[in-house]
């Protein structure tokens, strides 16, 4: 086996634990998938290092070294505490829940390493592209389809939402694949690491934004003039009007507009 998986069943014996379904923990044991994450975070060159999730340690093992501030969230009591007897700074919350204008006010180049809870994987993306002063790097752990989901392209039936707004704020990369067996215990399900990088922003609110990508996108099915009619508070002929100045047809639904096409039409409504 591998020398996490070794490091991995020392630290279960010695505080007694075994993964929680409940947190969604399935603990990294690919020494070579771990490889790839940590060269991806060490060319990010990080002033300030955040990890979510930090477990058992496959990825803080070698991660607590690329910088001298280097912080943690972790939702397990039992593994945060693990991590203060060993002098880290561990905030105990859910990433999701707790203010990150600390993480965001940093100086420097600040980067977030996470094999996230696939519970919280999308939340969480959406919620970095919404913050004014937003990291400078990613690398993150999805579910493959996810991932997938994210990077889509237009007329792909896994583009929406999520792909439009991770694509405007975003510069992506595929840094690993993992399969099932690369996990103690094996989800059911594939994944995927990408590594994110910080884009100028396109937009001056980005809030407003994203309203709009989701208001585009409410019913996919339907035109996307009709979900914007319905979501924005925007006539019907107003969203047509806009929609043929691009040469659009007005039959056009959202799921074909590219990314900049989504950047142009909202600065058009501002």
């Amino acid at each position: 086996m591998s020398e996490t998986w070794d490091r991995l069943q020392t630290t279960m014996r010695e505080l007694g634990i075994e993964p929680k379904k409940s947190l969604g923990q399935n603990f990294l044991i690919s020494d070579a998938v771990i490889n790839k994450i940590i060269q991806a975070a060490k060319e990010t060159r990080p002033d300030f290092l955040l990890e979510i999730g930090p477990g058992p340690g496959a990825l803080t093992f070698f991660l607590r070294n690329l910088s001298e501030n280097f912080q943690l969230i972790e939702l397990d009591r039992q593994f945060a505490q693990h991590w203060r007897d060993q002098n880290l700074k561990v905030i105990e919350a859910d990433a999701l829940q707790i203010d990150w204008q600390d993480f965001l006010s940093q100086t420097g180049v600040r980067s977030l390493v996470s094999n996230l809870p696939y519970q919280i994987s999308s939340s969480l993306v959406i919620d970095r592209c919404l913050d004014e002063n937003p990291l400078d790097f990613m690398i993150l752990m999805f579910q493959k389809e996810v991932a997938q989901r994210i990077r889509a392209r237009p007329q792909d039936e896994l583009y929406g939402m999520l792909s439009v707004v991770a694509q405007t704020f975003w510069k992506m990369a595929t840094v690993s694949d993992v399969g099932n067996r690369d996990f103690f215990p094996p989800p059911k399900i594939a994944s995927r690491v990408l590594s994110f990088e910080k884009k100028p922003s396109p937009v001056a609110d980005r809030r407003a934004y994203f309203k709009f990508v989701k208001a585009a996108f409410a019913h996919p099915r339907k035109l996307m003039v009709s979900n914007l009619e319905e979501r924005q508070a925007i006539t019907k002929a107003r969203a047509i009007e806009i929609m043929l100045s691009f040469g659009l047809s007005e039959k056009t639904r959202a799921g074909q507009l590219t990314v900049q096409q989504f950047v142009d039409f909202f600065h058009k409504l501002s």
